[in-house]
């Protein structure tokens, strides 16, 4: 099951990205997550101690050059456009619970000097491991889905959109199902999430009529004691994570 999570900044699309990792891992299945957001949280989410040391993929200047055969940063030149990637999750992966995570980190845009090699190698990575047969994937996105490549995104099972019950996190999750149905995906699910009240699922119904919910996670003062104090939110609530192996459940049903 090949999984990528997007929804508006703040809404808790990270810990529901640590939650479906983690439920995932305890179905049976060898999971690998990646951290491809820009304000890498997964590690953290998950309950790794120290996230900070924990070196980004696109950080990786000589492997990037090694792999593509240009030097990172630097203009012109030719590069290989798919570069082998096949051993870089069990080299630079950590173990957290049972689930390798990479984290990709920020490729920076613009500016003086060319990003094309990183941009390669991670879209590489994420297309290997879309098409690897033998794992889970879980992809932890930045907001929107321009960011990745068309091929890549069609080769993902469901594309999840991380919701909560206000107005610019419905607006969001609206941009994120048009982007998607013009490229033609339509395996799209929305999690609403931090759903406090009757009222507040009914608001997110209502205004997103015509996606599909997959599931409502309620707000849960232990997941977020758990994000405060830096454990793992994916272990914090026996309820929310009763809640996620259902949405599991639910996604198995639709990718076979």
């Amino acid at each position: 099951m090949k999984l990528a999570v997007t929804g508006k900044g703040g809404v808790g699309k990270t810990t529901v990205s640590a939650l479906l990792a983690r439920a995932l891992r305890k179905s049976g299945r060898t999971v690998f997550a990646i951290d491809a957001d820009p304000d890498s949280n997964l590690a953290a989410s998950m309950g790794y101690p120290h996230p900070e040391q924990i070196r980004p993929l696109v950080e990786l200047k000589e492997l990037i050059e090694e792999r593509t055969g240009v030097k990172p940063g630097t203009t012109g030149g030719m590069f290989r456009l798919n570069p082998f990637v096949e051993d870089i999750p069990e080299r630079y992966a950590v173990d957290i619970d049972g689930v390798k995570v990479l984290v990709a980190g920020a490729v920076k845009k613009g500016g003086a000097g060319c990003y094309c090699p990183e941009n390669t190698m991670i879209r590489a990575l994420i297309s290997h491991l879309l098409t690897e047969k033998n794992s889970a994937l879980v992809l932890d996105m930045e907001a929107g889905i321009e960011h990745l490549s068309r091929g890549t995104l069609t080769a993902v099972d469901q594309l999840i959109v991380v919701t909560e019950p206000g107005r610019r996190s419905v607006e969001t999750a609206e941009r994120i199902a048009q982007m998607a149905a013009e490229i033609g995906l339509n395996r799209v699910s929305v999690i609403g999430n931090r759903v406090r009240s009757e009222d507040d699922r009914a608001f997110l119904k209502e205004t997103l009529p015509q996606m599909d919910f997959i599931g409502f996670l309620p707000y849960d003062q232990a997941v977020r004691d758990a994000e405060i104090a830096g454990r793992s939110v994916a272990s914090a609530s026996a309820q929310m994570e009763a809640l996620v192996a259902d949405v599991i459940k639910k996604l198995e049903q639709r990718t076979r």
